[in-house]
């Protein structure tokens, strides 16, 4: 990452963060730049400078993160339930070890105080913590059956790849409280970050990655063109489900866009 690029970013939180702090897209394990080349600005909302600039995704790489999802999956859900527990465990621990220096990011990139952003750091990691408990016990079922040579069981397997969507306002733990859940479960995930605050998004993905989350589980695609993502990740076949926080506008046309291939929300 050049250093230009991050001229807003102070050599300290640069150093603690490390790895972790990113500006590209994240797809397939790999940090690329967009396609068409082009960038967008995260602003300081509390100063209006520049902090730094982000790759902006474009249809050609929602597609290579589609692909990578996919292929990501199939070998995802196969993980032992335990296994997928332990390496969300360690993910939760590197929040935790990381905890002041992802809540000064938040604060720059979001403007909430830092104790409120330290506060929702610990939120968001209060998921990842809960759902590596989770992820030994997803039971299945033993049903009733009408005939005594007849038993019925309930099997319960991952949906497919997940398309999260997150909102501005709490970049860090709403990212967490879907990721983990779908982690847990052996779902890979696509996300989409809000413009203004994608480098939260960006940090913990990085952090689940060193943590031992597969590549290809997790893709991150920071975009200006939020109404394109939603468009063309709604209407792929290979997206199974959708999860948003946001206004009730888009929420709808997110809706209606899933309507033809099903997509449970």
């Amino acid at each position: 990452m050049a250093q230009d690029r991050r001229q807003g970013l102070n050599k300290a939180l640069i150093e603690r963060l490390g790895d972790a702090l990113q500006t590209d897209l994240f797809i397939n394990g790999d940090w690329l730049p967009a396609q068409g080349k082009q960038r967008f600005e995260v602003i300081n909302p509390a100063t209006n400078e520049v902090l730094t600039t982000v790759a902006d995704a474009s249809a050609p790489d929602i597609e290579l993160a589609i692909v990578a999802a996919v292929q990501a999956q199939a070998s995802w859900s196969k993980v032992p339930p335990p296994e997928r527990s332990a390496i969300l465990y360690r993910w939760y621990s590197l929040i935790a070890e990381h905890r002041e220096a992802l809540a000064h990011l938040l604060t720059l990139e979001q403007g909430k105080p830092l104790k409120e952003a330290l506060g929702e750091i610990d939120y968001g990691a209060s998921y990842v913590n809960w759902f590596a408990g989770e992820a030994t016990r997803i039971y299945g079922d033993i049903l009733p059956s009408k005939s005594e040579k007849l038993r019925s069981r309930v099997i319960k397997k991952p949906v497919g790849v997940v398309v999260a969507i997150t909102p501005w306002n709490f970049p860090n733990a709403m990212l967490a409280r879907k990721l983990a859940p779908a982690l847990a479960a052996g779902c890979a995930v696509i996300v989409k970050p809000a413009a203004e605050t994608p480098l939260s998004a960006l940090a913990i993905a990085a952090l689940a990655t060193q943590a031992g989350v597969p590549a290809g589980v997790i893709n991150v695609l920071p975009t200006r063109d939020s109404a394109g993502f939603g468009e063309q990740v709604c209407q792929d076949t290979r997206i199974h489900k959708l999860t948003f926080t946001g206004s009730t506008p888009v929420g709808k046309t997110l809706a209606k866009q899933s309507a033809g291939t099903l997509k449970r929300l």
